[in-house]
C-alpha cells in the first residue's frame, strides 16, 4: 500500500497500544513539512529563496495531497509572506487531521473517541494493520543500520525526521550516537534535485527556530 511521508510520519509518532501521538508538536511541523516535500517531489510546488510556489495544480493521484496542494495555491496567491516557515505555522495542525483522516480511510488505524473523567473528549488512533508500519520501519532499519541505499522518498523522510531531532521516533531502541551520524548524512546527501533539497533544508530552518522559539517562551514563563 502506497502511502505518503506525511502519513508514515504520523504512523511512526503514534504509540501503537494507547494510539496517541508521541511530540505531537514537532510531529505536526514535520507532518506538514512532509506533504510539502511529497508535492515538490511530485513536482506540483517548489520552494525559492525560502518561498514556496505552486508550479503545477493538476492532480496527483492522491487525495490527501491534492487537498493540500489546492490549500497551498489558494494561500499562496494573498499570502504577503508565502515562506515555508509560514506555510507550516498555519498547516500544522490541518496537516496532522487530514493525515489521520487518510490513515483512517486506508483501514491502516481505526479512530476511538471517549471523554476522561467523563467530561474531556479523548480521540485515540490505535492500529487496525500493521503491515504498514512494520514495512516502513524495516525500510528504515536497512537504510540507517545496515547503511543500505535509500531511495528518494526514504532518504526525505530521514532528512525530516533527523531535522526536526526526532530519532527515537524512528528507532526507539536504538541509542541515538548509533542512528544520529548515519541520518545526519543520508539528510546531508546529494540523493535529490536542488529543489527537493531546499524544501527539506527550508522545513529544517523552519522546525528549529519554531522548537527554539517555543523552548524560549516556556523558560521565561518558569522564570516569571
Amino acid at each position: 500500500m502506497r502511502v505518503t511521508l506525511a502519513e508514515e510520519i504520523m504512523l511512526l509518532s503514534l504509540d501503537d497500544e494507547s494510539g496517541q501521538a508521541k511530540d505531537r508538536w514537532t510531529v505536526g511541523w514535520i507532518v506538514a513539512g512532509g506533504l510539502l516535500l511529497e508535492l515538490a517531489l511530485a513536482e506540483r510546488v517548489r520552494v525559492d529563496d525560502n518561498r514556496v510556489e505552486v508550479v503545477d495544480t493538476s492532480s496527483t493521484g492522491d487525495a490527501l495531497l491534492d487537498d493540500r496542494l489546492e490549500a497551498i495555491a489558494a494561500w499562496a496567491g494573498s499570502a504577503r509572506a508565502a515562506t515555508v516557515a509560514a506555510w507550516l505555522r498555519k498547516d500544522q495542525l490541518k496537516s496532522i487531521e487530514a493525515t489521520l483522516a487518510g490513515l483512517c480511510a486506508r483501514g491502516i488505524v481505526t479512530e476511538e473517541r471517549h471523554r476522561a473523567l467523563g467530561l474531556f473528549p479523548v480521540r485515540r488512533f490505535p492500529e487496525a494493520d500493521g503491515t504498514v508500519e512494520r514495512e516502513l520501519r524495516e525500510r528504515l532499519n536497512r537504510v540507517v543500520l545496515e547503511d543500505a541505499e535509500p531511495d528518494l522518498r526514504t532518504a526525505g523522510l530521514i532528512g525530516l525526521l533527523h531535522g526536526a531531532r526526532l530519532h527515537r521516533l524512528a528507532f526507539p531502541g536504538e541509542p541515538r550516537k548509533r542512528v544520529e551520524p548515519r541520518m545526519a548524512a543520508v539528510a546531508e546527501g546529494q540523493w535529490a534535485a536542488e529543489a527537493v533539497q531546499d524544501t527539506i533544508r527550508a522545513t529544517q530552518v523552519a522546525i528549529m527556530a519554531a522548537t527554539a522559539a517555543a523552548s524560549a517562551a516556556a523558560a521565561a514563563a518558569a522564570v516569571s
